[in-house]
């Protein structure tokens, strides 16, 4: 994850400690019980971090990763550096959770901010941005020159907000940073938690989102849109890529450059799209898939494998765009 955490972070913890909480069993030396100070993704970790794994599809990242520890399973950890401490648990989502909320115990969920501020107030602090009625910004927000904010929007704290954007009206953004030329329409929520639990017969179980929202300059949000900020790594949408009405992006989604999104569009978590990829409207994309540069969907379509560079698909299941069509003919 990128620096300008918006959640405060406690530790670091010794492993030990760590272990103990999320249910793993390993004892470790004075040697290996070392401190912890962050919970990051595969491949952002550094040697004092703990990371997980919960999937060999992600396995040419585990096996690079610079994690000290990982929580993993036992068949799994096969996928990580010899150096790398293994954390090997029965539930590692679970044991996830409960990490995770060691570093950010106020993360699981969206507590109103209490240091907004009516705009007009400000206004000294922000001489060359224009707003409507009723917006309040947040402690530690920063806007560029000549962007202009509709009525009745929020900006919550520390959020970071560049040259020249347009916000439209009742916009609410939090835990998110954006670039310069970026539209976002009426009605839009950015930066909020994302549909992430323990499912569970009794109680499900809150997970907390620590990640933020990333876009990148000349983005355009359409009206009523959400964007989750991420759970671990970050949410982020490209250069230049516009998203129509209604569309939905769930947590770690990473959209690419020049992207062309329909009205009504769903993005489950943790699904990559390359770069100039059209989709028409009321597509849904399944989570953790890859898609790649310069691919075409057609609208209504479910798309639920990794799709390679360049091709043209639709239906449900989505399949190559002839595919299709032949199987239309022979109803």
């Amino acid at each position: 994850m990128t620096k300008n955490h918006f959640y405060e972070k406690k530790g670091p913890f010794p492993l030990n400690e760590i272990a103990k909480v999320i249910g793993c069993e390993n004892k470790f030396s004075n040697q290996n019980n070392i401190e912890i100070y962050g919970f990051e993704s595969l491949t952002l970790s550094t040697k004092n971090d703990i990371t997980f794994l919960n999937s060999h599809k992600y396995k040419d990242f585990s096996l690079k990763t610079k994690a000290a520890a990982c929580i993993t399973t036992e068949n799994l950890s096969k996928f990580l550096p010899e150096k790398c401490i293994k954390l090997n648990v029965k539930n590692v989502l679970f044991s996830v959770n409960q990490a995770s909320k060691m570093f950010y115990p106020k993360a699981e969920i969206d507590l109103p901010d209490e240091k907004l501020k009516d705009f007009y107030k400000l206004k000294e602090i922000y001489p060359k941005v224009k707003c409507g009625t009723n917006v309040l910004i947040g402690k530690n927000v920063k806007i560029g020159k000549n962007s202009f904010i509709g009525s009745n929007s929020i900006i919550e704290s520390n959020v970071i907000l560049g040259e020249n954007c347009l916000i439209g009206s009742f916009v609410t953004i939090r835990n998110s940073i954006i670039s310069n030329k970026v539209h976002i329409q009426d009605g839009c929520k950015v930066g909020i938690k994302g549909f992430g639990f323990i499912p569970n017969k009794n109680n499900n179980i809150r997970t907390p989102h620590i990640g933020k929202v990333i876009l990148e300059e000349g983005v355009e949000i359409g009206a009523n849109s959400t964007i989750d900020r991420g759970s671990l790594s970050d949410t982020v949408i490209g250069k230049n890529t516009f998203l129509d009405n209604q569309v939905h992006v769930a947590h770690n989604v990473k959209i690419g450059k020049n992207c062309m999104i329909a009205g009504q569009v769903g993005f489950a978590g943790s699904c990559t799209l390359g770069d100039n990829v059209i989709i028409g409207g009321q597509a849904g994309i399944s989570g953790h898939l890859k898609i790649g540069n310069n691919v075409k969907i057609g609208g209504g379509s479910g798309v639920i494998n990794d799709l390679k560079d360049n091709v043209q698909v639709m239906g449900y299941p989505a399949v190559p765009i002839r595919e299709f069509i032949k199987q239309r003919k022979n109803k």
